[in-house]
């Protein structure tokens, strides 16, 4: 049996290329997930795995949909060749069967985790730069210094509910409760 994997980091991201890829190519059966390639725990990965028999093959559209670091694609890829699986990856034209395919599978995961790590150090680099400029990331703060001032104001006062209070500060219920918690 043919087997495909189609997987994409986010919720946002579409699926519907690889699908269409791995249709094209004949899987009979295609598992799809939206979560990072860095999780160990993917429940359809694990569900695909625990379906392969002898003969069977295991295709994914690229090297890094079944997975970013270099030691669990190794892994995975020599479980497939201990249960007598073979694995595809169409673009990289990484075929298991073949010694040239294992050669190239070993180079393609290294730069997939080459890649994966500057990415990494150049996220880092630019947070350190704007940490540097004195910028901070992150959501701006719901409970300015003028709303905490208000917010006291308020409280102080027992006119008011505490939805009222939120809807005249501009603050959520558990911004609310958060602030007075503080206090």
């Amino acid at each position: 049996m043919k087997f495909g994997y189609a997987r994409v980091s986010k919720n946002d991201q579409s699926l519907e290329i690889q699908i269409q890829k791995l249709k094209a190519v004949g899987c009979d059966e295609i598992f799809q997930e939206k979560v990072s390639g860095v999780k160990e725990d993917r429940k359809e990965l694990n569900l695909l795995i625990s379906k392969l028999r002898p003969g069977d093959t295991v295709c994914v559209v690229r090297l890094d949909r079944l997975g970013r670091r270099m030691l669990k694609l190794v892994t995975l890829i020599n479980e497939f060749k201990e249960k007598q699986v073979n694995f595809v990856a169409l673009e990289n034209n990484i075929d298991t069967t073949t010694p040239l395919g294992m050669v190239l599978f070993s180079m393609c995961a290294a730069f997939s985790e080459m890649e994966r790590a500057l990415i990494i150090e150049r996220v880092k680099a630019g947070v350190d730069a704007a940490h540097a400029k004195g910028r901070k990331g992150g959501r701006p703060r719901a409970l300015t210094p003028d709303k905490k001032e208000l917010l006291a104001s308020f409280c102080a006062n027992d006119a008011f509910s505490v939805t009222q209070i939120c809807e005249m500060v501009g603050i959520t219920r558990s911004v609310y409760y958060r602030a007075i918690k503080q206090d």
